[in-house]
């Protein structure tokens, strides 16, 4: 079966590993047929003091210049130009402009930060342990959430929307009403969502987004892809064909593949 991958990271940004070129050398040994190399976007130093969330602003040319390398060296495999872009609702710090994200093929939306605090940063991650955290917090990034995708950013892909189940912790309430609002607002807002196999190797313990949220996408008619934020080659790969079962087991019939001329294409997993 064909894979893809349509979120991966490199050594642009501070947390990741490998060069571009070593990272498409390894989606083409695993017999990847599209790659959305997806560098995280700058933030300002409000939000990254460390410059190790995101790529600085002045690496953005030569991350670009690094994809068309690799682009020239490698035809046998699409790689698409991508960036995944922080959603900091209130807080947004940044005058972008749609010049400054022209040049990406595919645009990541995220949600990292509840009201400026990065909250699945583990070196912040304190606040997870006060009393009622959970209740509040979950409530509050699906606020978010749905706030990033019906707003007017060019996201092409929502990416790992549960991502507040990454420590394994939870609300006291059922999250059914949180899951329904955002399958509606995906859909009403024509998004796509992702599979992302990464969150099996945190301490929740499965993917974004979970089967349950996962299944609420499909029922409303959100498009999905599959991405494994690799932070580094070796997992270029990992899961995407376990990512395809369990799109299968909320529902959906195909795996939909951003391209580089701003469609979509399909393909088939049940």
């Amino acid at each position: 079966m064909e894979l893809v991958n349509t979120h991966a990271h490199t050594e642009f940004c501070g947390h990741g590993e490998g060069t571009v070129d070593e990272l498409v050398q390894a989606a083409r040994a695993a017999g990847i047929t599209t790659l959305a190399v997806t560098e995280h976007y700058p933030l300002t130093p409000a939000f990254d003091p460390k410059a190790y969330l995101a790529m600085p602003q002045e690496s953005v040319r030569p991350y670009l210049e690094a994809l068309e390398a690799a682009r020239a060296a490698y035809p046998d495999i699409e790689i698409l130009l991508g960036t995944e872009l922080d959603w900091l609702g209130d807080c947004e710090d940044r005058d972008l402009s749609d010049e400054d994200l022209a040049p990406f093929e595919i645009v990541l939306g995220s949600v990292h930060f509840v009201d400026a605090w990065p909250f699945d940063d583990p070196a912040q991650r304190g606040r997870w342990d006060e009393p009622g955290a959970a209740d509040a917090i979950w409530k509050r990034y699906f606020e978010l959430w749905c706030d990033a995708v019906t707003s007017t950013r060019p996201f092409t892909v929502m990416s790992h929307p549960d991502l507040a189940k990454k420590f394994g912790h939870y609300p006291s309430y059922d999250v059914g009403p949180l899951y329904r609002q955002a399958a509606e607002a995906a859909a009403s807002a024509g998004r796509m969502v992702e599979v992302n196999t990464s969150g099996s190797y945190y301490a929740c313990k499965e993917m974004f987004p979970a089967p349950a949220l996962l299944a609420e996408f499909c029922r409303a008619g959100v498009p999905c892809t599959v991405g494994t934020d690799a932070h580094t080659p070796a997992n270029v790969a990992r899961d995407i064909e376990a990512g395809y079962r369990l799109m299968a087991q909320a529902g959906y019939r195909t795996v939909t593949v951003p391209t580089r001329d701003g469609g979509r294409r399909s393909i088939t997993i049940a």
